[in-house]
């Protein structure tokens, strides 16, 4: 089974010098951490504090969005080549960018094959809406979307993926373990029948939505289920570090072939 991972999205949190800050606490609080892989995900604006905050540690950075060309007329965006060296990680078709900033699938996969072919590790976010999830269609909302941000990805190597229902981020509510288990080897069985199973069973699918230190242990505990995408926990060091150190000790059954 892959290493774990607890990713921490920051969001719009955080000036320069408060996400420095918090980023020198964590790289203490998990000094001693091993077993599982850990990114934090400031602004923009923060990157290069985050990253040298945390230079010669275990800890990653990675981004919030992209865009998926490398330069031009783009005003505000940033570009993967902006990124290197920065970060090495980057969040790609979360919730929020879909529903505030009309992201579709179709652009969503044009940045998840620029960020694989520049380097980078994408996380993908996938997810239902609570009418979807109501009406019974959360699986096959989840699928086609799956299946269209990834379209022409011949080899996944990095990727990642996020299972985060859209009714659960922000609202304290998250899914319980059975639903996120089952929808995370859904995706599984889409990433093996696209990849094959051997690269379906290395690529890390985590569960986000209102993750915290009193749920994290019921997650990371599933077969399919390889970490966390945290959300407003992250801000918080201590409660982030007893995600990352509930996270390091669980212990997941095995994996079915």
């Amino acid at each position: 089974m892959p290493t774990p991972l607890i990713a921490g999205n920051w969001k719009m949190n955080t000036t320069i010098q408060e996400a420095a800050q918090l980023a020198g606490h964590l790289r203490g609080s998990l000094g001693g951490v091993s077993g599982v892989e850990v990114v934090l995900c400031p602004p923009y604006v923060s990157l290069s504090e985050v990253a040298m905050a945390l230079q010669g540690s275990a800890i990653k950075v990675g981004a919030q969005n992209m865009h998926y060309e490398d330069k031009g007329a783009f005003t505000g965006e940033v570009s993967p080549q902006m990124l290197l060296g920065l970060c090495q990680y980057v969040i790609l078709g979360h919730s929020e960018r879909r529903r505030d900033f009309a992201e579709t699938d179709a652009i969503v996969n044009r940045k998840v094959r620029k960020a694989l072919a520049s380097g980078l590790h994408p996380i993908l976010c996938v997810g239902e809406l609570l009418a979807d999830r109501q009406a019974g269609r959360e699986e096959a909302v989840v699928s086609a979307s799956l299946r269209a941000s990834l379209e022409d990805v011949a080899v996944p190597r990095s990727l990642v993926v996020a299972y985060e229902p859209v009714w659960a981020i922000g609202t304290g509510l998250a899914a319980t373990s059975a639903q996120a288990q089952a929808m995370c080897a859904l995706i599984r069985r889409l990433l093996a029948q696209q990849f094959g199973a051997e690269e379906a069973r290395a690529t890390r699918v985590l569960y986000g939505g209102s993750v915290t230190p009193a749920n994290i242990k019921e997650f990371a505990s599933q077969p399919d289920i390889d970490g966390g995408l945290v959300g407003g926990a992250s801000l918080n060091a201590q409660q982030f570090t007893e995600i990352v150190r509930t996270t390091a000790s669980a212990r997941p059954q095995g994996r079915p072939a």
